[in-house]
């Protein structure tokens, strides 16, 4: 498992946000900054981010999940720090191999 910038992950429940300082009120219509209103915007994703959004589910181990949480609740999950400090390491020289390559 490496460990990366929690923005390279796709997160379920986000909404893509437009640009500029609009908000969406309940009514669905987007009000900017100036007070002004109009029905909607116009959203464009790019094709990454539409490939993200495609692939988000069934990138982690149900089982493996439920038995770590079973572990927690119980109290007997063990922390190994030693894989923890290999993983880091190595996960260091492949971001610094990225920006010397």
């Amino acid at each position: 498992m490496k460990i990366g910038n929690p923005s390279d992950k796709p997160v379920g429940g986000i909404s893509p946000r437009t640009e500029g300082a609009n908000s969406t009120g309940s009514s669905g219509k987007t009000s900017s900054a100036s007070g002004g209103t109009s029905e909607g915007a116009k959203v464009t994703l790019s094709t990454s981010a539409t490939g993200l959004m495609s692939s988000a589910g069934g990138d982690f181990d149900v089982g493996k999940v439920s038995s770590v949480k079973q572990q927690i609740d119980g109290g007997t999950y063990k922390v190994n720090p030693e894989v923890i400090a290999d993983k880091l390491i190595a996960n260091a020289k492949d971001l610094l191999q990225g920006k010397q390559g």
